[in-house]
C-alpha cells in the first residue's frame, strides 16, 4: 500500500500478494479482513492521542479495496519520484549543477535494498526488481551529471566498486572508461574495455555495443572533445557533501 499511496488497491491484489491466486485458502478474505484491523490497530498506537485522524481513517475501506491515505510526502517513495523529477527537469535545462545535487537528494532516501524487510510475495516481487532497476539507472544519471562537472576523480572508487557488481553493464564501464581517461589513467580505461569485451563475448556471445566500440577507438585516438577540466573548489565541495 505504500508503494501506491491514496490508490484503491483491490483485494484481489493483496490475496494475491499473500497467498497468490493459484492457492487461495478458503478463509483468504476473512483473513485478510484479520490483518487489516491489525494493521488498524497498530496504526491507532502509533497515533497521538491528540490526533484527529483515527486508524480507519488512514486505512480507508473502499468499494473492493482499501487505501492508505497519508500525504505524499510521508512516504519516501514519493518524496524519491518527486527529487528524481526536479533533477530531470534540471538536467535537460542545462543546470547540472543543480541536477547532480538533486540526484544526491533523491538517492541518499534509499538506506539498502527495496523492502528488505518484506518478504515479497507475487505482486511485490516483480515490483521490487523494478525499483532497483531504477536505482540502478538513477544511479547512472547521476554519475553523468558529475562526470560533466569534472569529478572523474572523485568518481573512482565507486565505480569501480560499481562495475565489479555489475560486471555486463555497458553504461557503467562507459563512464567508468571516462573517468580514468580524465584522471591520467588511460591504460587502466583500456584494460576496463578489453576486460568487459572478455566477459561479453565469453557470457553472452556478444561485441560490445558501438556506442562503448567508439569511446575506446576516441581514447585510442586521443580525442579533445573527451577531456573535461577537473572540478573547481565549488564543484569539489558540492560533490563532499552529497
Amino acid at each position: 500500500m505504500a508503494l501506491n499511496v491514496n490508490q484503491v488497491l483491490p483485494v484481489s491484489t493483496l490475496m494475491n500478494e499473500i497467498w497468490n491466486e493459484t492457492d487461495l485458502p478458503r478463509s483468504a478474505l476473512p483473513t485478510l479482513h484479520t490483518y487489516i484491523l491489525q494493521l488498524r490497530r497498530r496504526l491507532a498506537e502509533a497515533l497521538s492521542p491528540d490526533s484527529a485522524r483515527a486508524a480507519k481513517d488512514i486505512l480507508v475501506t473502499k468499494p473492493g479495496g482499501y487505501l492508505l491515505n497519508v500525504p505524499d510526502e510521508s512516504v519516501d517513495a514519493t518524496a524519491y519520484r518527486r527529487l528524481l523529477g526536479n533533477a530531470r527537469s534540471a538536467a535537460a535545462r542545462g543546470d547540472v549543477v543543480t541536477a547532480a545535487r538533486a540526484y544526491d537528494d533523491a538517492l541518499a532516501l534509499w538506506r539498502g535494498p527495496a523492502l528488505v524487510d518484506v518478504q515479497p510475495g507475487a505482486v511485490l516481487t516483480p515490483e521490487l526488481a523494478r525499483l532497483e532497476e531504477n536505482r540502478l539507472g538513477v544511479v547512472q544519471e547521476r554519475i553523468d551529471a558529475w562526470l560533466q562537472l569534472g569529478c572523474h576523480a572523485q568518481l573512482l572508487d565507486e565505480l569501480t566498486s560499481l562495475t565489479g557488481r555489475h560486471p555486463l553493464n555497458e553504461n557503467l564501464h562507459a563512464q567508468f572508461m571516462t573517468a580514468l581517461y580524465r584522471a591520467g589513467r588511460q591504460s587502466r580505461a583500456m584494460e576496463t574495455f578489453q576486460s568487459l569485451r572478455r566477459r561479453l563475448v565469453n557470457e553472452l556471445g556478444v561485441e560490445p555495443s558501438r556506442r562503448v566500440r567508439m569511446l575506446h577507438e576516441a581514447m585510442l585516438a586521443a580525442d579533445p572533445t573527451l577531456d573535461v577540466l577537473p572540478a573547481d573548489d565549488r564543484i569539489r565541495l558540492a560533490f563532499a557533501a552529497a
